[in-house]
């Protein structure tokens, strides 16, 4: 059991490890990523030596700097690739990112966050940083109030705490606001996000059904707040939403 135990620690850590690498700077000194996982410069050193072993990490040659290595990008990829969600949006958001061009995302929760499966831009987009796999705030986009539109309130309060964290001065920080946000969704088919997370941008989100008819994604389109904000655009754009949500939906095997 003892060695069990050990076998799963050594998991843990060198999952770490990557993560580390991932979420910091594009390259990291052995004892910046000891910092940030909270290990030993020895062990992290060996957890670093034996993950360039097996090709998920790279040190460079001259500077010995570590950063992820391409042996994850096969298992990324695999990964992203054979997730439902993401087979179905990804044409889908395509032909939405080209008719608008704007920016389209698709994206699942997580925990109390939400992760984005794919992302797509239109030349009227601003650039983004925003790319697969990166996770933003639930209560403070468009996409996560639609994710939460499937839980009680009691449900939202227990997963996200509070108070919720204010990204800008128009984020939503008390829980009766993002309760009415959620009713909206509700309401109306989609959510609206307008300089919650970013200032200079907005988004129109609508969730996205699986064949029990439960919330399990969401997808959005982003955009400059200007464009989104257009009185004559906006009910043309939350309509290709949820058009885009309900084609993926179906795709999943909803009704």
């Amino acid at each position: 059991m003892a060695a069990e135990q050990g076998n799963n620690q050594s998991v843990e850590r060198a999952a770490a490890v990557l993560r580390a690498l991932a979420e910091g700077r594009p390259e990291l000194r052995v004892s910046d990523v000891a910092s940030m996982v909270g290990l030993g410069p020895s062990t992290t050193s060996r957890l670093l030596a034996t993950l360039e072993a097996v090709d998920l990490v790279e040190r460079d040659p001259v500077s010995n700097l570590y950063r992820l290595g391409l042996g994850t990008l096969p298992l990324a990829a695999v990964a992203a690739n054979r997730h439902p969600v993401h087979r179905a949006s990804r044409m889908v958001l395509q032909g939405l990112a080209a008719r608008t061009g704007l920016g389209a995302n698709a994206a699942v929760r997580r925990g109390d966050a939400l992760m984005f499966l794919c992302n797509f831009e239109g030349p009227r987009a601003p650039k983004s940083q925003t790319q697969a796999g990166h996770t933003a705030p639930l209560h403070a986009t468009g996409i996560g109030k639609c994710l939460l539109s499937g839980m009680t309130a009691e449900e939202r309060r227990a997963l996200l705490g509070e108070p919720l964290a204010a990204h800008t001065e128009f984020t939503a920080v008390s829980h009766e606001a993002l309760d009415a946000a959620v009713e909206e969704v509700r309401r109306t088919g989609y959510a609206v996000e307008a300089n919650e997370r970013a200032l200079g941008r907005a988004s129109f989100a609508a969730p996205v059904r699986d064949a029990a008819d439960e919330i399990v994604a969401a997808i959005s389109l982003w955009g400059p707040a200007s464009v989104l904000g257009e009185e004559e655009t906006r009910s043309v754009l939350a309509r290709e939403v949820i058009e885009c949500a309900d084609a993926v939906s179906q795709a999943l095997g909803a009704r």
